[in-house]
């Protein structure tokens, strides 16, 4: 078949295009970088890409609100245009994910918008198939399923309050489903829950991964309320500049109610019996790879807060308490009248450098330019001051150190 896969990048459809494209189907592949989403919310932007096109399916999806991602146009007024051209196309078959529990409470925008969007496909004069899974796990990881695994490497367990259980169902599991319902005698016009056969809470989720990662158990640290909601308005913010983090104030009122359902009709209907998640660990024990994972998984939002500060505090220094010093090390170097321009146009430098890195949409960028600024220093140190080469406390050996965690932050920048 010739399918139209939105979200492909996301945890789901990449998965997905692959056993497609593993199967026979010729899928087309849709990300959000590829459609404008301000004029995705009409159907006259997605007919010309529908054509010759059998079955859609709709995996695109965002956290929270933010300077990327706007909830309602993904998950209602995007889906919606999508689902219009879908009938003037002459497509029937639209398989479309939403979030388990979002028929029964809206604690946020997410849950709402989701629902939005179920409504607008069962209004239209489709075959269609609302799939809703609980917390998605499986070999790839992204966005809770990958905080589950960076929470495991921790010997000190943060637990959350108010936190909710989740019936977590495997990432295969979500899989087959879709291959189920791309059949042409598969019904159509139901919704379904996708849940795991077990209730977990999500200290038991930790612990389960941290065995499977072949780690002791850790100590359990319980947060309190004040402390928790600090962190996920941290989450808020770094999501003001790009990024991505699951922890955010959608998901701790997603939490609090919880990820379970019924999966007896999913399974009645299919035949698919979704895998206890022990087991499915057990089929595939931890490698190197998984625990490198979840050991840096922590420690990357620490990297980047700590390089943009890094490079914000020197700027700012510079241009303040050591702006005298700076005067000193250029005149001992033999520059007098330019010695003033020079210190400012570092701590320039420096403030560009350190803004960069901390917008997502520009970090790459700032890395390239911290590497390249760390060489000039190193150069133009070397010419002008080559006794600090042998100063005790190393200002030019510090470099290097310095230079690597950039190497790292670039290594592992990649969210998908």
């Amino acid at each position: 078949m010739r399918v139209f896969l939105t979200g492909a990048t996301g945890l789901i459809g990449r998965s997905l295009a692959a056993r497609l494209t593993a199967e026979g189907h010729a899928v087309t592949p849709v990300t959000r970088r590829m459609v404008d989403m301000e004029k995705a919310t009409i159907p006259e932007a997605w007919l010309p890409h529908l054509a010759g096109i059998d079955v859609v399916v709709n995996c695109a999806g965002v956290l929270q609100d933010s300077p990327r991602e706007d909830t309602r146009a993904v998950h209602h007024l995007g889906a919606d245009a999508l689902f219009a051209a879908c009938e003037r196309a002459g497509i029937r078959r639209v398989i479309h994910f939403s979030a388990i529990g979002v028929d029964r409470a809206q604690p946020s925008a997410f849950s709402a918008s989701k629902l939005a969007g179920d409504a607008a496909l069962m209004a239209r004069d489709l075959d269609w198939v609302i799939l809703r899974p609980s917390v998605v796990l499986g070999r790839p990881v992204f966005g809770a399923s990958a905080l589950i695994r960076g929470l495991a490497a921790l010997p000190l367990l943060p637990s959350m309050p108010g936190t909710a259980k989740l019936q977590v169902v495997r990432l295969e599991d979500v899989i087959e489903t879709v291959l189920f319902f791309l059949q042409p005698t598969a019904p159509s016009k139901l919704a379904l829950e996708l849940a795991g056969p077990d209730a977990f809470t999500m200290d038991e989720l930790v612990a389960l991964h941290r065995a499977w990662l072949g780690w002791p158990p850790a100590r359990k640290m319980e947060l309190g309320p004040r402390l928790a909601g600090l962190l996920y308005r941290a989450g808020d913010f770094a999501a003001a500049l790009g990024w991505r983090p699951p922890v955010r104030s959608t998901a701790a009122r997603e939490m609090a109610r919880g990820a379970t359902g019924n999966p007896q009709p999913w399974t009645e209907i299919t035949g698919i019996h979704p895998q206890r998640l022990a087991q499915a660990l057990a089929r595939e024990p931890a490698t190197v790879q998984e625990k490198w994972f979840a050991g840096l998984y922590i420690l990357k939002p620490a990297m980047f807060v700590v390089l943009p500060a890094f490079w914000l505090a020197t700027a700012i220094i510079s241009l303040t308490i050591g702006y005298q010093l700076g005067l000193d090390l250029l005149h001992v170097a033999g520059i007098f009248t330019l010695a003033g321009p020079l210190v400012v146009a570092g701590a320039l430098a420096d403030f560009v450098i350190g803004s960069l890195i901390a917008f997502r949409r520009t970090t790459r960028l700032g890395l390239f330019g911290a590497l390249a600024l760390s060489g000039f220093y190193i150069v133009a140190g070397t010419i002008l001051r080559p006794d600090l080469w042998a100063e005790p406390l190393g200002p030019f050996l510090k470099i290097f150190p310095i230079v690597i965690l950039h190497l790292v932050a670039l290594a592992i920048l990649e969210e998908r």
